[in-house]
């Protein structure tokens, strides 16, 4: 017995803070692919019901599952996330999430003979954040200020976001998705006002970077598994190949668009600031703007499925799929440039350009048969990396009102 309690308050209880320097671990990443799961379940939401009505589900959907993903973000910047009572807390968070993903399609839509889905969704989440504030209050170690906060801005949120969630399962119709979204924003707007100027912190600027980093690569990878998905059942053809490798070009050139000429400088900016300006930076730029980079792509993978799933006719893609794309990539790209803004006070014209440009052109794509529609957001993208790249320090952004040299490098 008293080699058993050694070990549960010797290992399992303890945690190791840590480092700057410090890099992302294999279990993280482990972590990660629940999360890949998440990204499918919620485009498949979308696709589903075919309507607004069903992209607003899974965005309310997406918007719950980030406060998980992101507070575990936070966690494994605070200590190693694969020794000690992070590590026990992120497998168990593992298989939470897991049931979650599980249940994603039936949580507007509960399936006769089972578990009520929507509460099994909400009843995960609540698991999920309860897990991760006694874990970190844990990490937290002898850091008086930092286990307050995590009391002041998580602890408060779990029964409201509970309840709010619970309120919106069993309303249900399309109230459910509104009140979930609303939940999530709740979430949102305590943790940002107990938490600026506050007593978080990041041991690691690198680490904090590559998670988020390595987030965006899995939604980037929703967009291509999102082209198999749309042909899945078709018998391979000219257009199938074509329209796959316009799919495939457009992520790589949003891959381009993000790590070629934004994250490197995003983290450089960030490492230049020190205390409370860095984290509360970092605050914004990751945990509160990412989420959207995160659904343009999403957006983006719906409407390249849609587009690939009529990649052999003749017929205009429609409205549903030409919103997707357009508006989809316009969310990623504004994103992009807000987050610039905020590093930098440089405004890219740029990067809000083809944001603009990709949301005029809507109504152009839905005219379009998808073999159409899709190199024209390809164009679109390239040309951005290629201006991008050949401007560089000479691209022209506005900042304090005037206009001045930068660059997005």
């Amino acid at each position: 017995m008293t080699g058993f309690r050694a070990l549960v308050t010797g290992q399992l209880l303890t945690a190791e803070t840590s480092r700057e320097g410090d890099r992302v671990t294999t279990l993280e990443l482990f972590f990660d692919l629940v999360y890949v799961f998440a990204f499918t379940q919620v485009t498949q939401l979308m696709a589903h019901g075919h309507s607004a009505e069903s992209v607003l589900q899974g965005l309310a959907v997406l918007a719950l599952i980030w406060w998980s993903w992101t507070s575990f973000a936070w966690l494994t910047n605070q200590a190693h996330a694969d020794r000690g009572v992070v590590r026990v807390g992120i497998m168990i968070a593992i298989g939470v999430m897991f049931i979650v993903c599980l249940v994603i399609p039936e949580s507007f839509d509960d399936l006769e003979g089972g578990l009520f889905a929507p509460m099994v969704l909400v009843v995960g989440i609540t698991l999920v954040s309860i897990v991760h504030a006694v874990t970190y209050l844990i990490a937290a170690g002898t850091d008086a200020a930092l286990r307050r906060q995590i009391l002041r801005s998580v602890g408060i949120t779990i029964v409201p976001v509970f309840v709010l969630a619970t309120i919106g399962a069993f309303i249900g119709g399309p109230w459910q998705a509104w009140i979930w979204l609303g939940t999530a924003l709740l979430e949102g707007v305590i943790i940002f006002v107990t938490s600026h100027g506050g007593d978080w912190r990041i041991y690691s600027m690198a680490h904090f970077a590559e998670r988020h980093g390595l987030i965006v690569i899995l939604a980037l990878g929703e967009s291509v598994v999102a082209t198999g998905v749309g042909v899945a059942a078709l018998p391979i053809s000219v257009p199938i190949i074509v329209g796959s490798l316009f799919s495939i070009t457009l992520a790589v050139a949003m891959w381009w668009n993000y790590f070629h000429h934004l994250s490197g400088g995003v983290e450089h900016a960030l490492q230049r600031r020190e205390g409370r300006r860095r984290v509360d930076a970092a605050t914004d730029v990751y945990t509160y703007l990412h989420p959207f980079v995160v659904a343009g792509i999403i957006i983006v993978a719906l409407g390249v499925e849609q587009g690939m799933h009529h990649i052999e006719s003749s017929e205009p893609i429609g409205l549903f799929a030409a919103w997707a794309l357009g508006g989809g990539l316009a969310l990623y790209l504004a994103t992009t440039g807000f987050i610039w803004v905020r590093v930098s006070g440089q405004w890219s014209l740029l990067r809000f350009g083809a944001a603009t440009a990709s949301l005029a052109l809507v109504p152009v794509l839905a005219a379009l048969p998808a073999l159409a529609a899709l190199p024209i957001l390809v164009i679109v993208s390239v040309l951005l990396a290629v201006f991008e790249e050949l401007l560089g320090p000479r691209a022209k952004v506005r900042s304090r009102g005037r206009m001045r040299v930068a660059s997005v490098d």
